[in-house]
């Protein structure tokens, strides 16, 4: 079996397809097709269009129903025709090896799945050995149940005695290499991470603050902010994959700030195993940076999202801050009078939100706009504030130090 390596993105056109089922309404639905054209954009796919289907659950055998699968292969052959050609069709749920197959047969196009997708982001940015090889294990975790699909040529057409065909051994031959690849991946990582383990240690008893959120929501651009380092930061989602960890000094403070990867709804779970020794700063840390794209629709989910792995990751207790980036992009468009439909998000001020269950965090939420540089004299206060409780409490006896400073500071002023 080849070696499973980052895959080369051309450009292409692509397809969207999602379900509207109980558990996923129409604006659900529309909405998470959104980001997958954004995961497809950063991919090098430019979606052309999306397709969305009620259902009460995914077809088995093909994901959308018979008619629905018409219509998109209908769309395919249409686009050839007029040398628009579709080269790929992007499913917003995992794909069984069963429904993969199937479909590929039937629409005759290169068949990807929200997971496979994002697997392939992972494998583009990934830089280090630490990320390269959490991704190539969460890839053959992802091919290990789908090698039978990949060798339907070879499979046995009858069964019975002198009837067994090559393809079977092939299937059991790519297994036992992959089980033995994942095998010493894990190993690989295991000593990755215990060199990370003496690194932190090396770091002694320094306050750890980590900057977690949503993918895309502006992390590096704060820890640039904040280290003046030059980490790589971009609009597109999962530009980090490697957390960077960067000494910071606020006044007389000094503490360590952790950049970590970005989180995002239906996150693929092999994934996120392979990367949860990623995620040892945040478990770590003393104190946490929420930061939140406070412009986007839907920032509450992605609020939900990023609690929902904390929690899996046993850091929702730790001391937090949410940081309401990007007010510089905030958008509000007030309603008439005589418009009598529902309040929507939009219709909603900056001042108004900020008087609804933000108003109970008190001191710990801030609005910030890392970009344009906006409160950020504020937002160094809350965290030098939030940086000294920890350290007195660790280290008491630096309490009259700090507060013959503040004495001192306060004189000049």
């Amino acid at each position: 079996m080849s070696e499973i390596v980052k895959t080369e993105i051309y450009e292409e056109n692509a397809i969207l397809i999602g379900l509207v089922t109980p558990r996923q309404n129409e604006q659900k639905a529309t909405e998470y097709l959104d980001e997958l054209a954004f995961l497809s954009e950063t991919a090098g796919a430019y979606p052309q269009k999306k397709f969305l289907q009620k259902l009460e659950y995914p077809n088995p055998k093909t994901f959308v129903g018979p008619g629905k699968l018409e219509e998109i292969k209908n769309y395919i052959k249409e686009q050839e025709e007029s040398e628009n050609e579709i080269g790929i069709a992007i499913f917003d749920d995992e794909l069984s090896p069963k429904q993969l197959r199937n479909i590929e047969k039937e629409l005759g196009v290169k068949i990807l799945d929200r997971t496979s997708l994002i697997l392939d982001i992972f494998a583009k940015r990934a830089q280090t050995a630490h990320a390269k090889t959490q991704v190539e294990l969460a890839q053959y975790k992802y091919l290990l149940p789908r090698l039978t699909g990949m060798w339907t040529h070879l499979e046995r057409q009858r069964g019975g005695i002198g009837m067994r065909g090559p393809g079977e051994t092939q299937i059991e031959t790519d297994r036992r290499i992959c089980l033995t690849k994942i095998s010493l991946l894990k190993e690989e990582l295991k000593n990755i991470d215990n060199q990370k383990i003496i690194q932190r240690k090396n770091r002694g008893k320094m306050v750890r603050v980590a900057l977690v959120g949503y993918t895309n929501v502006g992390k590096s651009t704060i820890m640039n902010m904040l280290s003046k380092s030059d980490i790589f930061a971009e609009n597109k989602l999962f530009a980090t994959l490697d957390t960077t960890v960067r000494k910071v000094t606020i006044e007389n403070l000094p503490f360590l700030l952790s950049d970590t990867v970005g989180f995002i709804r239906k996150l693929p779970h092999d994934l996120v195993e392979s990367f949860k020794s990623t995620l040892d700063e945040v478990r770590e840390a003393d104190l946490l940076l929420h930061v939140v794209d406070i412009s986007h629709p839907t920032f509450e989910d992605q609020i939900a999202v990023v609690e929902k792995t904390l929690q899996e990751l046993h850091a929702e207790d730790k001391p937090t801050i949410l940081v309401f980036n990007k007010i510089d992009a905030f958008s509000y468009v007030p309603k008439e009078e005589d418009d009598l439909t529902p309040i929507s998000r939009e219709n909603i001020s900056l001042d108004e939100l900020k008087k609804t269950w933000m108003s109970k965090l008190q001191e710990n939420c801030i609005f910030i706009s890392a970009r344009e540089k906006n409160n950020i004299e504020e937002f160094k206060n809350l965290i030098y504030n939030k940086v000294k409780e920890i350290h007195i409490t660790r280290f008491p006896y630096n309490d009259f130090i700090y507060q013959k400073y503040d004495e001192n500071a306060e004189e000049i002023d």
